[in-house]
């Protein structure tokens, strides 16, 4: 496998694992506490990260810390929790996936990385084929909702194109710049979830494994995984692997939960799937700089020692087919949409 093929396939796992998160969150946890959920998502997670690291930002990375984390994390999960209480799920997924737009407009204002035509029919055909997966008849528009779930995906596509401008300081790794992210999110929806939900539910033994999962599987390890992609790819090929998050979602309402798939979500399915796999080619490889430089066939070992590790690769303009994913990872079903 190419050492951008691991890097793809790799950062893939962070939007598929957060397909499952309506699954554990509906039959795993309490009910009515998402914003709850979101904090024991982050909180625990990077806290944890800052112990394994034991790496603190300094100097400016502070407040680029506290940024990225409020916009990555700490707007997004209170605002997509407020368009999936507003609205059906299938309408907030379909909201939430013209996040690759945002991200190719943010991208060639910020990156100046310019668009091309293939780029933006791409997102278009994805966000196209999760409408089709989620989307039911007659399914009603709140205003409030749909305007919470556009802010949402517009503050979660300003997270990606800053974490690909910034970067990440000397000598730190993706993983410290994870959970100073997770961190500093945790920490903006700790006070919001207490005036908003209250005290803390009584939690059983099946709550904590649940919070569990989405504490180090789906966020910890997840979150890695997608700010490491951030860094190796260009924009529209980590923008592009999002609808892989509510397709996901759906695989594991059907074989999990009964929910019925037809021929037009099949059919969605495949527009989807397709788009996301368009979204990963290129005429050209991708350029490399330092040490990682280099394609060609590598031994496992070699790709996980890479990606573990490895420095950060300069990817080339945006305006080629590959980019930026912001993180639409958007669960559907039922009458909540959660990432």
């Amino acid at each position: 496998m190419s050492r951008k093929a691991a890097v793809v396939a790799l950062t893939a796992l962070a939007p598929i694992s957060w397909g499952s998160t309506y699954f554990v969150t509906t039959e795993f946890l309490p009910p009515d506490r998402p914003l709850f959920t979101g904090l024991m998502r982050a909180l625990p997670a990077g806290l944890l990260l800052l112990v394994l690291t034991r790496k603190l930002p300094r100097g400016a990375w502070w407040w680029k810390s506290a940024v990225l984390g409020a916009l990555n994390i700490g707007a997004f999960f209170p605002l997509l929790f407020l368009a999936a209480y507003r609205l059906p799920g299938g309408v907030a997924a379909v909201v939430g996936s013209v996040g690759p737009l945002f991200v190719v407009g943010l991208a060639a204002l910020f990156l100046g990385e310019k668009p091309t035509a293939k780029t933006l029919l791409t997102a278009v055909a994805a966000a196209f084929g999760v409408s089709l997966v989620v989307l039911k008849a007659g399914a009603a528009f709140d205003t409030v909702g749909v305007l919470a779930g556009l802010l949402s995906a517009l503050s979660m596509s300003a997270g990606v194109v800053f974490t690909k401008r910034w970067g990440r300081p000397e000598g730190v790794g993706a993983l410290a710049l994870t959970g100073w992210q997770l961190t500093a999110g945790g920490l903006v929806i700790l006070p919001i979830a207490f005036l908003i939900e209250g005290a803390p539910p009584a939690l059983t033994g099946t709550h904590l494994a649940g919070y569990a999962y989405l504490a180090f599987g789906n966020t910890a390890i997840s979150y890695f995984l997608w700010f490491r992609g951030i860094e190796r790819l260009s924009a529209s090929s980590v923008t592009l692997l999002g609808p892989l998050s509510p397709l996901t979602a759906a695989i594991i309402g059907w074989a999990a939960l009964g929910q019925a798939l037809g021929a037009v979500q099949v059919l969605g399915m495949a527009i989807a799937f397709g788009a996301t796999l368009a979204g990963q080619l290129s005429p050209r490889a991708a350029k490399r700089t330092g040490p990682a430089a280099g394609t060609g066939v590598e031994s496992a070992a070699e790709t996980a020692a890479e990606l573990a590790a490895g420095p950060v690769v300069e990817t080339e303009p945006f305006s080629s087919t590959e980019g930026k994913t912001q993180k639409v990872s958007m669960d559907l079903e039922g009458s909540a949409v959660r990432r």
